[in-house]
């Protein structure tokens, strides 16, 4: 299980090196994910392909976040749950900082990530979180629809 932990923390520093507009590497970030991967919300059922598109959808994530006040996001919690030899559930909790107005808003969550090693490295294939755009609207962090 040192195996994920490093796996996530190595995710989460990415991830915030891209938000604080430093070191932001699209292509360590894709070698996250495999090759096809589904994401299920409150959007919906959607699947992507790593391929060209999802290298140019993340600075463009990484910039909505800026542009939100995002500060940090923080892996505050792990359980991992093995299915078989190369399959893993992950649940990560979430603790995430954004500024607004000279304030810091915090905000805890929880992702539930699938996780394969059939390549012989961990990439995540699917996962399941709640309504972040409502939650943010909740927060004040982007306007109302």
């Amino acid at each position: 299980m040192d195996q994920i932990k490093e796996f996530f923390q190595a995710y989460e520093q990415r991830f915030n090196d891209g938000v604080q507009g430093r070191n932001e590497d699209p292509k360590a970030m894709a070698e996250a994910f495999a090759d096809y991967f589904v994401e299920s919300s409150a959007r919906g059922v959607i699947g992507g392909k790593n391929d060209e598109s999802f290298l140019k959808a993340v600075p463009e994530g990484n910039a909505f976040y800026r542009k939100i006040g995002t500060k940090r996001m923080r892996v505050a919690g792990l359980d991992v749950t093995r299915i078989n030899a190369q399959h893993f559930l992950v649940k990560v909790h979430w603790d995430s900082a954004y500024g607004k107005d000279g304030q810091t808003i915090e905000i805890e969550f929880d992702v539930w990530y699938l996780l394969t090693s059939a390549s012989g490295a961990l990439k995540i294939f699917a996962y399941v979180t709640g309504d972040e755009q409502k939650v943010l609207r909740e927060h004040g962090l982007i306007p109302e629809n």
